[in-house]
């Protein structure tokens, strides 16, 4: 049953969909800040710090930080399902603050609440959905996520165009929107069973318990083993790099398309939109339907070199409208196949079950705080130093990134999330299972 009387079950792709869902809003709410943050400029009077501050602890930096770390550890001890009962709640409310918003600290309380909320769903969606899926078409199924994570902006930017004559009223709709999506994919959650392999893993741990053993769950022995530190520094050096770049473009973009491209505010979303388009494009046919079955290595490599090359354009060459074009084909399709696509697969597959959401809270705040300082900062770095400094240190992030992936990258295709684990972790845990077994049979 799925604990809920009369709720019909969501399970096989709809619960994948439904899941996938945090990705959705978690982007579409920083775009949607993204689209309309001059119109908010204009009408609360915001200085470069209270700019800075609200692309800080949105959805884009602290609050999902914090959100993260929370929530990877509720979603360890209470179960995956437990947070999709709650979260969603939480960030229906913040939106609500958002969209009556007539002051900046009624706006800044909204921005805190649902970044809080987005980031307690985001490790929750890509365990889950790595758990779930067939072991055969896990990059297709964790793909789900990167292809919502997709569709968000594109929906948000391009309403932020279609409402343009709206001013702040069309920011406020598409907050609204939001508001909506949040609540239907709410409902449908309801239905979702638990993870069976985290169902697994929650009787072994009783199990050990029944005979006075204990298995170590704590974020202490996340950092003890070397296999788990190693594939730290792997994921964080690829995730946290470049989201140093992505994170603040989803904030900043269209901000500065309009401040040093001399765009409009339509012309600047709808220029987003396109990115995102190329995006969800290359999520699908590339990653989705790839992932499972090309080297992922090589796959990473492409995505990884076009990502720079898309930002020496923008910041060496002049923001003419071609070179515009060419950028966001070759930053929106690198996106949609690259650093956050295999980091959401990654980070489910290189850890094992009894904290594996609580690792990727840990790296996803790491990530998302580093993104948050960077947010503060970069509007006065391009006010004071111009756009290039900023547009450097974005390719410095990226040959990070992509060294780091590209010689990292680990062979876990086509493997069970049960075989990855006895490959990295030995006999170990298979071991403390077989004991606790046999010593509740000679009880028996």
């Amino acid at each position: 049953m799925s604990g809920y009387i009369g709720i019909k079950q969501t399970k096989g792709w709809k619960a994948t969909i439904s899941v996938a869902m945090s990705n959705y809003i978690e982007a579409g709410s920083i775009v949607a800040g993204a689209g309309g943050l001059s119109l908010w400029v204009e009408y609360l009077h915001l200085n470069d710090i209270e700019i800075g501050l609200l692309g800080a602890v949105s959805a884009n930096a602290f609050g999902a930080a914090i959100g993260a770390l929370l929530g990877g550890y509720l979603c360890d001890k209470y179960g995956r399902k437990f947070i999709y009962t709650y979260d969603l709640l939480v960030y229906m409310l913040g939106m609500l603050f958002i969209i009556c918003s007539i002051n900046f600290p009624m706006l800044l309380t909204g921005y805190i609440i649902t970044g809080l909320a987005v980031g307690a769903g985001v490790p929750a969606s890509w365990t889950y959905i790595a758990e779930e899926a067939p072991h055969t078409k896990r990059a297709a199924h964790t793909g789900t996520a990167q292809l919502a994570w997709s569709l968000g902006p594109v929906a948000a930017l391009l309403l932020s165009v279609l409402l343009a004559p709206l001013g702040l009223l069309g920011s406020r709709l598409i907050f609204a929107h939001l508001f909506v999506i949040a609540f239907i994919t709410w409902y449908i959650r309801r239905g979702l069973v638990e993870s069976s392999i985290w169902k697994e893993e929650k009787a072994k741990q009783e199990s050990l318990r029944a005979i006075g053993q204990h298995s170590n769950t704590s974020l202490r022995e996340l950092f003890s083993k070397k296999v788990n530190r190693k594939a730290l520094l792997l994921l964080l050096g690829i995730y946290l790099f470049w989201n140093l770049t992505a994170g603040a473009m989803g904030f900043f973009m269209p901000y500065i398309y309009e401040t040093v491209g001399g765009l409009s505010a339509s012309t600047a979303n709808l220029l987003q939109a396109v990115l995102w388009i190329f995006t969800v494009l290359s999520t699908y046919f590339v990653f989705m339907r790839l992932g499972d079955k090309k080297s992922r290595r090589a796959i990473y490599a492409v995505s990884a070199i076009m990502g720079i090359v898309a930002w020496v354009l923008l910041v060496y060459a002049k923001m003419t409208i071609p070179v515009l074009l060419l950028f966001v084909f070759l930053w929106g399709c690198s996106a949609g196949f690259g650093a956050q696509a295999f980091y959401g697969l990654w980070a489910s597959e290189l850890f094992p079950t009894k904290y594996r959401a609580r690792a990727q809270g840990f790296m996803f705040f790491v990530a998302r705080v580093a993104v948050g300082i960077w947010s503060i900062v970069m509007p006065t770095i391009i006010s004071n130093l111009g756009f290039n400094v900023a547009g450097n240190m974005m390719i410095i992030f990226l040959i990070i990134a992509a060294v780091v992936g590209i010689v990292g990258a680990p062979r876990t295709q086509g493997k069970t999330l049960q075989e990855i684990e006895r490959e990295r972790y030995g006999s170990e845990e298979s071991g403390k299972l077989d004991a606790s077994a046999s010593s509740l049979e000679e009880t028996m």
